[in-house]
């Protein structure tokens, strides 16, 4: 694409939609920016995009769009709003920060996206290339906008990268020499209305590849499999439940690579420092996309074994009188939040509710099996949570208004050799920017009830 002066209308003023400002900038763009926020709402950030933007439209949405030659949305930005459907009426480009960063970038990439193990999967395949010393950049929805390290890259960088269905839906010629789609279960409806709206918008990573490209794929997850015959790319699945003629499985607690006409052993399941099924499903794409990559065997072992995992991501805070904390604040969904109980080895006081995505919440108690004692309930979703509790005969729910209550709240209802758990099970922006602060307020009031 060519950007120089173009008329770019930016949508969004989140981390990614920052980036784009200025990298638009610098390829000689007219940059506009459009944010529903107001001004004063904004003014933390306003004073670091003012270099790079000849014009701003704050607190609602521009009226004229006939002088706009492209738009850059940010993932937050639901693409059926009537403005931007006003805007495809015009046939003006529509992309998100991840086109713009692939249109920019010389490096190829890798695409990481699935309902939940994204994060921690982009994490540790980041690290396997970190130890291998291969020219890389972890970017994406884990934190890092792809934009803002494209220009970076060179034809030997690679661009390990997680994608939400939220940036995949605004791709146009992205491509992802590997791609990798975890699992996918019912996650974000209230934005995709349809779960085959969701798969669909998941499944775009794959739209671009060719012959020449490979796409992992969980074999034990039923939507993922099925994606493979939709493929053009070489199909590689991983699997914990079944031994596969080709691929990436586990026999006998041990990882195993059968490709190309060999059979390697990684190492044991019980040698991976993080713990959980969830993690040996992320470790089983990490181990392929590593090995498709070049990274030598020993070193996805050595990798496996000291990964400490990711930041709210069932992440240990602390203990107080025999009770340890635990923040997975990125449990934004009810699986994720499934998975964090199936790794808890004690009773547990579970802190929960947020934003309501439309999810159900029937799941969340079929995995309790008597091992959480207590939940606490703040946000949107606490008296639908609490609703679906009594229905499944769970009593014990205290409702909270706030993060300072829930830690409080949490530990008087456990007891010695209890483990409290945040994991919200529902999005964070009923009362957070996103989950990385919700997490990090849970921590302070850890914290500040520790002390």
């Amino acid at each position: 694409m060519i950007f120089k002066n173009q008329r770019v209308l930016v949508i969004g003023l989140a981390k990614s939609g920052i980036s784009a400002i200025k990298a638009l900038k610098e390829e000689g763009a007219l940059v506009l920016v459009n944010d529903s926020k107001t001004a004063t709402q904004l003014e933390s950030l306003i004073p670091e995009i003012m270099p790079y933007v000849t014009e701003t439209i704050f607190g609602g949405h521009p009226e004229q769009i006939q002088e706009i030659d492209l738009v850059v949305v940010s993932p937050g930005v639901p693409l059926d709003l009537p403005f931007i459907q006003k805007i495809r009426q015009k046939n003006i480009p529509i992309i998100g920060e991840i086109e713009l960063a692939f249109q920019l970038c010389k490096g190829t990439f890798i695409g990481i996206t699935g309902t939940n193990g994204k994060t921690t999967t982009t994490a540790l395949t980041g690290e396997m290339f970190k130890n291998a010393g291969k020219d890389h950049f972890v970017v994406g929805n884990i934190g890092i906008p792809a934009v803002s390290r494209a220009k970076e890259a060179t034809d030997k960088t690679v661009m390990v990268t997680e994608l939400s269905s939220f940036q995949l839906e605004s791709i146009i010629d992205f491509r992802a020499h590997i791609a990798a789609i975890l699992n996918v279960t019912p996650d974000h409806l209230n934005r995709h209305k349809t779960m085959a709206n969701y798969v669909e918008a998941k499944a775009r990573v794959i739209e671009n590849q060719n012959e020449a490209d490979y796409l992992i794929l969980n074999y034990d997850n039923e939507i993922t499999r099925a994606l493979g015959k939709k493929a053009k790319s070489k199909v590689i699945y991983c699997s914990q439940k079944t031994i596969l003629d080709e691929g990436v499985y586990v026999e006998s607690g041990y990882f195993i690579i059968r490709l190309d006409s060999k059979k390697i052993s990684v190492c044991r399941i019980d040698e991976m420092f993080i713990l959980g099924a969830h993690n040996v499903e992320n470790a089983l794409a990490s181990i392929a996309m590593a090995y498709l990559s070049g990274i030598q065997v020993e070193t996805i072992k050595q990798t496996l074994m000291t990964f400490k995992g990711v930041e709210h991501r069932i992440e240990y805070v602390g203990t107080i009188n025999d009770r340890k904390f635990y923040n997975d604040s990125k449990g934004t969904n009810v699986d994720s939040t499934v998975c964090a109980l199936k790794s808890m080895q004690t009773n547990t006081v579970l802190i929960a509710g947020g934003m309501d995505k439309g999810s159900t919440f029937e799941a969340l108690f079929e995995a309790f099996e008597g091992k959480v004692t207590a939940m606490v309930l703040l946000g949107e979703t606490k008296h639908l949570i609490r609703a679906e509790a009594l229905k499944n005969q769970f009593e014990n729910c205290v409702l909270v208004a706030n993060m300072e209550e829930a830690v409080s709240k949490a530990y008087e209802l456990s007891d010695k050799g209890d483990a409290i758990l945040l994991s919200p099970a529902c999005a964070s922006w009923d009362m957070y920017d996103n989950f990385e602060k919700r997490g990090e307020h849970f921590k302070k009031c850890v914290h500040t009830l520790k002390d």
